[in-house]
């Protein structure tokens, strides 16, 4: 099995930066690809990043291109996002996922979950 644990989330103004944290942690050996997602309240889930675990290869939503960017650290089996002019239509819950196999966009892809931190952006 492997956990996750999100953290960075909060309130900014439209413009500012945050940056999240997802921490695997048990079987992180069998982890291929991390990724994020975001749900907005009456929403579904969608797409923003994934990385390999291998740290090789990014993707990005065409939403964020150019504002978010995913990196790992490899001592601290840590996926990072960080997102720089951030705007209300970003605001939505913030999950880290992990798959064993290959993955990218789809959530049914992703074989485990973390519970998600909240970022609110305000105008």
């Amino acid at each position: 099995q492997v956990q996750l644990v999100e953290s960075g989330g909060g309130l900014v103004q439209a413009g500012e930066s945050l940056r999240l944290s997802c921490e695997a942690s048990g079987r992180t050996l069998s982890i291929y690809k991390v990724g994020w997602f975001r749900q907005a309240p009456g929403k579904e889930r969608q797409f923003v990043a994934t990385i390999n675990w291998s740290g090789s290869t990014t993707n990005y939503a065409d939403s964020v291109k150019g504002r978010f960017t995913i990196s790992k650290d490899y001592s601290k089996n840590t996926v990072y996002l960080q997102m720089n002019s951030l705007n209300p239509e970003d605001t939505a819950d913030y999950y880290c996922a992990a798959s064993r196999t290959w993955a990218m966009t789809s959530a049914n892809q992703y074989n485990y979950w973390g519970q998600g931190t909240q970022v609110t952006v305000s105008s």
